[in-house]
């Protein structure tokens, strides 16, 4: 297997020193010193667990002989899904937001894991099940956009709909072009079918300070005024520098019920 890139773990992270270490695991919060005074930021800090439940949702991302984190199956009909067994999230996005790239710096304390990343825009036709020991079911879900619109709608409607044990879905946007129209139309499918989800704003590493705060404050606006069933924090993330991934996988393991929630809050 491949070796885990560095800052992947927590352990190595909190050798950093604090304010680095806290714009690594709360990227948002970092944010909030570039915001003009008195800016309401209740909403960067509704998710804001401790060292005890970061910690143990890592311990979910790491593969072990007794706790094997795999590649189950793809599918591109719900009856090629596997049975609905454990708690499940599934990540969507337009093609080329790094959704895939994402999902592999989740797991990449499981460097046997293979999670395709591909160059070539709404390559992911299919859904991807990866399978974390006995505790949840993460799925990677095709892209829209480009040439993946039917694709997107045929399979991932059915499956918003029919998977009962849906628990979250994760919706990523781009961080250097915020929210876009198709990103809209996602957004309109998981209100309309009652799925509660969050916002997840990707290669954060890649936007200026500006466009990111301003993309974060029209972002958090937007969600205030139009959706009911997303959840209000905003999450950040860059998959070249780890940030906000820990806070991620920690989200992950609280969604799934999988922390306990004296922890989470």
């Amino acid at each position: 297997g491949r070796a885990s890139p560095p800052l992947a773990a927590l352990s190595q992270v909190l050798r950093l020193e604090r304010s680095r270490r806290t714009g690594i695991v709360f990227p948002l919060q970092k944010l909030e010193r570039c915001l003009a005074p008195g800016t309401d930021t209740a909403q960067f800090r509704l998710f804001q667990p401790g060292l005890a439940a970061l910690q143990r949702a890592e311990a979910l991302f790491r593969s072990d002989r007794g706790h094997p984190i795999d590649y189950v199956s793809s599918a591109v009909r719900m009856d090629h899904a596997p049975p609905p067994a454990l708690p499940e999230v599934c990540f969507i996005g337009r093609s080329n937001v790094g959704k895939s790239s994402l999902i592999r710096a989740l797991f990449s304390l499981a460097p046997e894991v293979e999670v395709r990343v591909s160059k070539t825009p709404g390559h992911t036709k299919k859904m991807n099940f990866f399978k974390v020991g006995k505790y949840f079911t993460l799925v990677d879900m095709p892209g829209y956009g480009y040439r993946a619109p039917q694709d997107f709608v045929e399979m991932v409607e059915a499956y918003l709909q029919e998977r009962r044990n849906l628990k979250r879905t994760f919706l990523l946007v781009d961080g250097v072009v915020g929210l876009q129209k198709t990103d809209n139309i996602a957004v309109e499918m998981l209100e309309e079918f009652g799925i509660p989800y969050v916002m997840v704003l990707t290669k954060i590493d890649r936007a200026s300070r500006g466009v990111l705060l301003k993309n974060v404050l029209e972002i958090q606006e937007f969600v205030k005024e139009n959706t009911q069933g997303c959840f209000p924090q905003l999450f950040l993330v860059s998959s070249v520098e780890f940030s906000g991934v820990h806070l991620l996988r920690c989200f992950v393991a609280h969604a799934t019920g999988n922390l306990p929630t004296i922890q989470a809050s």
